[in-house]
């Protein structure tokens, strides 16, 4: 018929105006540079964190006294009085809740229990909070911006980029098993190709929802770091700030690159598809062309 052969038209040319390799990176550069103009506070704080992390590096070196120093007060964390009283801690844990009765009822006997495990507990947190604050002394003396605070920040960045990413993998695999499982019992037939769309796109949300709470739980643990160090305000602040957003410049370089790469197969992969599929032959009309190939 006349619409479905003009329908057969319009998805030609849409076809037709699929881009060529070579005008991908312009389109790309062409998307980058219209989304930093709509978006120029988002744009300014990517770039800030890419300057901040040429700037900062590893961080600056310790000189030998303050090595020395740092050293120094590290040793001075009683290191084995905490392991002995974490054992005992749980140890009295253990024991009261073994000893509690039905519906949290506690008698005599757990009420003795309890009273342990409570003191245990107290003695645990004021070795923990005394060597946690022998420690901030010996990083006051590294300084935040040096190749200890530095390497902290970065070791708790990549640490949750890591379980992010993990995350990712570990929910692509059980994405793909089940759409998998969903195309057979629906007794599809579906190319392989559209398959692997399906489970490219699965791939793509789960690895932005594992960068992205990667980003957020690094940030949220980020002042913890910063304030361990004792720093002055302002440049608390700016550490904060500056590391920050570099981590989101990080994360975003990461989604810009699986996104395009993705972006750019779904392309051309597509439009290989659709080339072969309404491929005109000599003396054929679109609408013969579309069903008889």
């Amino acid at each position: 018929s006349k619409s479905y052969e003009r329908k057969m038209n319009q998805q030609q040319q849409q076809v037709a105006r699929l881009p060529e390799p070579s005008q991908v990176g312009q389109l790309v550069v062409r998307g980058i540079t219209s989304f930093a103009r709509r978006n120029k506070v988002l744009s300014g704080f990517y770039l800030f964190g890419w300057i901040f992390l040429l700037f900062v590096g590893s961080g600056t070196q310790l000189t030998y006294q303050q090595r020395r120093q740092y050293n120094e007060i590290m040793n001075t964390v009683d290191v084995e009085a905490e392991y002995l009283a974490t054992s005992d801690y749980w140890k009295a844990r253990q024991e009261y809740h073994a000893s509690r009765g039905w519906f949290w009822t506690c008698d005599k006997y757990c009420q003795g229990n309890k009273a342990r495990f409570q003191q245990a507990e107290k003695t645990l947190n004021a070795i923990r909070a005394e060597g946690a604050a022998r420690m901030s002394d010996a990083k006051k003396t590294a300084g935040l911006l040096s190749e200890v605070g530095v390497g902290e920040m970065k070791d708790s960045f990549w640490s949750y980029l890591y379980q992010g990413k993990q995350f990712a993998k570990r929910q692509s695999m059980w994405d793909a098993l089940f759409i998998g499982l969903r195309q057979m019992q629906r007794g599809r037939d579906e190319t392989w190709i559209e398959f692997g769309f399906k489970v490219l796109m699965n791939v793509l949300i789960n690895f932005s929802m594992g960068l992205f709470m990667s980003l957020l739980f690094f940030i949220f643990g980020l002042w913890t770091i910063v304030r361990s160090y004792q720093p002055n305000p302002i440049m608390a602040v700016l550490v904060f700030v500056g590391a920050a957003a570099a981590a989101f410049a990080y994360v975003a370089t990461y989604l810009f690159a699986i996104y395009g790469a993705a972006w750019r197969l779904r392309i051309f992969e597509g439009g290989r598809i659709c080339w072969s599929t309404t491929k005109i032959e000599p003396g054929k009309s679109a609408a013969e062309n579309a069903i008889w190939g």
